[in-house]
């Protein structure tokens, strides 16, 4: 059983959340929208192979599936925002990712299975939808983490009335197609031949754990690496929210630290882009210990917010080493997050209670923006400023057309 406090081992599984498809409201007090508890148990919440349940973001839910679509009823589609960046140039890539279309599956002289010239060494995690599994490139002998999908598998899964799990895959590509910055996980290449049922994800590799691993109850991380994680994640959100991206689901274990001890934001299997800075979402896909409490209504919210305050429950756990809201059930939790009032510590660094208290602000109307997170004394603190990052799209407007396109990427602007 699990204690109500809570822990790092404590529903790090539980992927199952809600998706409301309820029209835009007038404004009320924050009131969860109901649930049966009878629906949801801890082991229900922490079983992601309950195949007789309804599955949402390849993990077990139960809750059935009322949303039309990711994004409220407006704007382009996801292919359509791709397409007229890549005819704008406004893809973040000098690069562009791989495509092969043929796909061979062989043995290397030991008996390992191939996958192109990808060579299979072990099963390193499961990820929305399939597998992610280490493979090592026998041209160059780098490692990759390769997601390993079932077109079939994600057909038959529906996660909204006129969208199934491939939908959700292909935008997680088509999203990928476009990042490229330090503090994102990198998409090398796409596997997708149309003559079989596997599609693969070749991803760089992060060869650190995810940011809490090892800390677990009590205390958390340490405060000087817990603030330098941060500013990482905060770097490469506000990359995000500049491109007019919302990651839908920032937490702990989507959050990969690499030998040198960067952070790197992965998984964007339900990330959303937008053509425009509107960022409202009707589904509310992601992890519930980190579902904002407007996301847990039957009301429209705005992605940005709800991605702001996932970073400070993730803040709350590397910090504290528990979850700022948790309950025993899911209808428990989503109560506690949208009723109880935050505790924090006697005791704690006083700049450190106001960023929290600021990020885990319950209304989003008054809850700290990113930039505001950002400029924060305890996140700025002797490290000074998070640097400002030139992306390529937006480094062309400064280039001169002679210059080397090499010269695109700076990690930073005075």
């Amino acid at each position: 059983m699990f204690r109500k406090s809570g822990s790092f081992s404590q529903l790090m599984e539980m992927d199952c959340c809600s998706c409301f498809g309820f029209i835009k409201k007038p404004k009320r007090s924050l009131r969860p929208v109901s649930i049966s508890d009878s629906w949801f148990s801890r082991e229900c919440l922490l079983n992601d192979n309950l195949e007789d349940s309804f599955l949402y973001n390849g993990e077990s839910t139960n809750i059935p599936n009322e949303c039309d679509s990711g994004q409220h009823n407006r704007g382009k589609s996801f292919e359509e925002i791709f397409v007229l960046r890549s005819k704008n140039g406004t893809i973040c890539r000098e690069v562009p990712v791989k495509e092969t279309h043929r796909l061979v599956r062989t043995e290397d002289e030991n008996g390992n299975k191939m996958v192109n010239e990808y060579v299979r060494e072990c099963k390193i995690g499961s990820g929305s939808y399939g597998k992610v599994v280490l493979y090592r490139n026998n041209m160059d002998g780098k490692p990759y983490a390769i997601k390993v999908f079932h077109k079939s598998h994600l057909l038959k899964l529906r996660v909204a009335p006129s969208e199934t799990a491939m939908t959700d895959v292909l935008r997680e590509v088509s999203i990928m197609k476009m990042l490229c910055h330090p503090n994102i996980v990198n998409l090398i290449e796409v596997i997708d031949d149309p003559n079989t049922d596997q599609f693969y994800m070749v991803l760089e590799y992060v060869e650190g754990k995810w940011v809490c691993e090892g800390s677990g109850p009590p205390g958390g991380l340490g405060k000087s690496t817990a603030k330098r994680y941060l500013r990482d994640i905060i770097a490469g959100l506000m990359y995000l929210h500049a491109h007019n991206i919302v990651h839908g689901d920032i937490k702990p274990d989507n959050l990969l630290v690499t030998s040198s001890g960067t952070v790197k934001i992965g998984d964007f299997s339900v990330s959303q882009v937008f053509e425009d800075d509107n960022d409202e979402l009707r589904r509310s896909p992601g992890t519930p210990v980190f579902t904002a409490p407007e996301c847990c209504l039957g009301l429209t919210y705005h992605g940005k917010a709800a991605d702001t305050w996932a970073l400070g429950v993730t803040l709350y756990c590397m910090v504290l080493g528990q979850y700022p809201f948790l309950g025993e059930t899911l209808q428990d939790t989503y109560d506690k997050i949208v009723n109880n009032p935050l505790s924090i510590p006697e005791g704690i660094d006083p700049q450190l209670k106001e960023l929290l208290e600021g990020i885990l602000c319950k209304d989003p109307e008054h809850r700290l923006t990113l930039d505001a997170v950002a400029g924060h004394p305890w996140v700025v603190d002797e490290e000074g400023p998070i640097p400002q990052y030139l992306c390529f799209c937006k480094s062309k407007k400064f280039l001169d057309p002679k210059e080397s396109i090499s010269n695109a990427y700076m990690t930073s602007i005075d």
